[in-house]
């Protein structure tokens, strides 16, 4: 099997990664937008001695669970993998391939594993995108990657934001053209809160930054959005207009967490509020317990949790997150919190970050190996892992299943319809 040799297979299961998977002669080859029951004509672009990538040709005979996708771009836009399956489909292979990995993986059994939760939305749910943008021969270019590749997929409309988002996109595709030097505006970030404020992060070039200063305020003052600049990471960022804050709710009764530009808060706000609610529900706290919260960004997790332990302790290297996750403890009423602007494993040598009987952490999609294994030097009685890569997470897992620790409860949450990304939420116990 070589590259460019073209093939008729039958898909037979989905894998992590969201590709289907089918055989030729022995070896797995895995092709994109399929589904299992699919027949499919495709093209090797890729071969390894153990496997072979291909490219959709053509769906010979459709599996019986397929669905036409309501999106015009779907299949040349990156975004999404999975419109082509029902979305019921969707949340079934999650729960499946999650499961895979926890169990080959030696993390735990099956009895272990909760039911997803499903999305309350599989459309209109992102709080936050990344629009990317370019000018070509025929005018300003906004949308998504294509697949694969760093060309730019034009995008009217985005089936999966929330409307107000969806509105700023429109404004945005009108207005962008009359920006002075439109040329050096490489990327549009777009957030809402809550509230439905918008704000728009908007990256370009240095050069241009003095002319586009005073065009992005103006256009944010017209149409009520808060507005700022960046030319390079996140300590470049400038707000222009507005406060650039947003807001996001979680808990009962409410508690009201606002964020800056640059920091993280989770693109689902529905699904954020089901985490925080089900954490709670799993750690049951009886109001004397020590809580280490890492990866604490500012507070999402920190502040539902002092309501009900002693003290929590937050850590977060962005030191920006940390002044919101202050602020927000000022805002809220709650004074048993203590932040630490620093990385997650340098902080477990402080005096201050031992001898807690619980640590939650949620670190970003790559994970934290060394975090993990540093777990075992403080030994709470009780860890709460919150992954959005379960391939990362049996990683992150092994060391402490094999070092005193076994999971009671891992359960799937859908944050990203029609992709193939899963949270998950895992609760171990030091036995």
């Amino acid at each position: 099997m070589r590259p460019n040799t073209t093939l008729e297979i039958d898909i037979t299961t989905l894998v992590h990664g969201g590709r289907g998977l089918g055989r030729h002669e022995g070896k797995a080859v895995f092709v994109p937008l399929t589904l299992p029951g699919d027949r499919v004509r495709c093209r090797i672009v890729k071969a390894k001695s153990r496997y072979a990538e291909a490219e959709l040709l053509e769906v010979l005979t459709p599996s019986t669970n397929r669905r036409q996708p309501p999106c015009p771009y779907f299949g040349l836009c990156g975004g999404c993998q999975w419109q082509h399956l029902a979305y019921e489909q969707q949340t079934g292979w999650k729960q499946r391939i999650f499961a895979d990995l926890m169990t080959r993986g030696g993390i735990t059994t099956e009895d272990r594993l909760l039911p997803i939760v499903a999305s309350p939305d599989e459309w209109l749910y992102r709080n936050r995108v990344q629009f990317k943008c370019h000018l070509s021969d025929h005018g300003v270019v906004i949308g998504f990657y294509r697949t694969g590749s760093h060309q730019i997929v034009d995008v009217e409309h985005c089936r999966l934001v929330v409307p107000p988002i969806q509105r700023a996109l429109t404004l945005l595709r009108d207005k962008l053209p009359t920006a002075p030097h439109p040329e050096a505006i490489h990327q549009l970030d777009v957030a809402c809160g809550d509230d439905d404020k918008v704000r728009v992060v908007l990256h370009a070039r240095p050069v241009a930054v003095a002319a586009l200063r005073s065009w992005l305020r103006d256009l944010a003052r017209e149409f009520s959005f808060d507005a700022c600049l960046q030319t390079g990471n996140k300590e470049s960022l400038e707000i222009v207009s507005g406060d650039g804050y947003l807001t996001v709710h979680v808990d009962s009764p409410q508690l009201e967490l606002c964020y800056g530009p640059g920091g993280f808060a989770q693109v689902n706000s529905s699904q954020n509020r089901n985490l925080v609610s089900t954490m709670l529900e799993r750690l049951n706290l009886q109001g004397h317990e020590r809580a280490l919260d890492l990866f604490c960004g500012m507070g999402n997790f920190s502040l539902p949790l002092a309501r009900r332990a002693a003290q929590v302790v937050g850590v977060e290297d962005y030191a920006p997150a940390i002044a919101d996750a202050l602020g927000n403890a000022e805002r809220n009423n709650l004074a048993n919190l203590d932040f630490f602007a620093e990385d997650a494993a340098g902080a477990m040598a402080r005096a201050e970050v031992s001898g807690f009987d619980l640590v939650v952490l949620d670190p970003p999609r790559t994970g934290n190996y060394s975090v993990a294994k540093e777990l075992l030097d403080i030994g709470p009685n009780r860890i709460l892992y919150v992954s959005c890569d379960p391939a990362t997470l049996v990683r992150d897992l092994n060391p402490l299943v094999n070092n005193g620790y076994e999971v009671a409860s891992a359960q799937t949450f859908d944050l990203f319809p029609q992709t193939w990304h899963i949270e998950s939420m895992t609760l171990l116990l030091r036995s």
